[in-house]
């Protein structure tokens, strides 16, 4: 579900439960790279990750496929992420995270009135689903997602899958206001269960540092994973630190795509 087509399909959740989530629900991942077959071996070697080939013409994947194209990323049969290679070297190498919501161009209008910036308007993905490019008042850059044939993670929750989004941000009374606002059931309703939370910049990083969301991967032991991050070429760049929701250590990996690794 990147701008250049990354996506997959969805098997099943962690509970099993295949409903549609509340608007605002972290529902996918991906990474822009300037290598993807760097960052196959990369991802592939610390999460245990494997990869099909995705066809932005046909929307299917495939085992493999040619080197260098959109990859979906696998594990235990399920889909969990997608690397997807940048179509601009100027684009930052980053991971971006998705929110799940049933109108993507009714939200896109909703996040101009609050002050927030439709970076790529509302457009399609074959038959996968819909999505668009967003930031907040702040800059803080997220996607939507509007489901079709695609609902989103196959499995999150689980070591090598998805566990949490972050934002840091320099003032998180205002994003409580503007993302409670927009996702009000996910974050705030009575059986909210959100994997998002809101941080100052400055619990973590230096004053330079613009908001920006940071996705967590969950780990079964953080300092042995911060061993093969680093025995893969990547790099640690906060030390582990304990947080309401688990212990975390942010990295990048080989190409400076920064992302956080989650013990619970």
């Amino acid at each position: 579900m990147a701008e250049n087509g990354a996506s997959a399909k969805r098997t099943s959740s962690d509970s099993g439960d295949v409903s549609a989530p509340p608007e605002g629900v972290p529902c996918w991942v991906d990474a822009q790279l300037s290598d993807v077959e760097a960052g196959k071996r990369f991802y592939g070697g610390l999460f245990g990750w494997t990869f099909r080939e995705f066809d932005e013409d046909t929307a299917e994947d495939t085992a493999e496929g040619a080197e260098g194209g959109t990859v979906w990323a696998w594990l235990d049969g399920a889909p969990v992420a997608a690397l997807a290679r940048k179509t601009d070297g100027r684009m930052p190498t980053v991971w971006s995270v998705y929110f799940h919501t049933p109108d993507a161009a009714a939200l896109a209008e909703r996040i101009r009135a609050a002050g927030g910036q439709v970076v790529t308007p509302p457009h399609p993905v074959g038959g996968l689903g819909t999505t668009a490019l967003a930031a907040d008042p702040e800059g803080a850059v997220f996607a939507l997602w509007q489901p079709a044939r695609h609902p989103g993670f196959g499995r999150r929750h689980e070591p090598g899958t998805f566990a949490w989004a972050e934002l840091y941000t320099r003032d998180t009374e205002a994003a409580n206001a503007f993302y409670g606002d927009l996702f009000r059931d996910a974050l705030f309703g009575p059986d909210a269960a959100p994997d998002f939370g809101r941080a100052p910049v400055l619990d973590v990083f230096p004053a330079e540092m613009p908001p920006h969301f940071l996705v967590h991967f969950r780990v079964e032991d953080c300092e042995a994973a911060l061993g093969t991050v680093a025995r893969l070429g990547g790099r640690v760049r906060v030390p582990p630190f304990e947080t309401s929701y688990g212990r975390v250590a942010v990295v990048s990996d080989g190409q400076g795509a920064s992302f956080a690794l989650l013990q619970r």
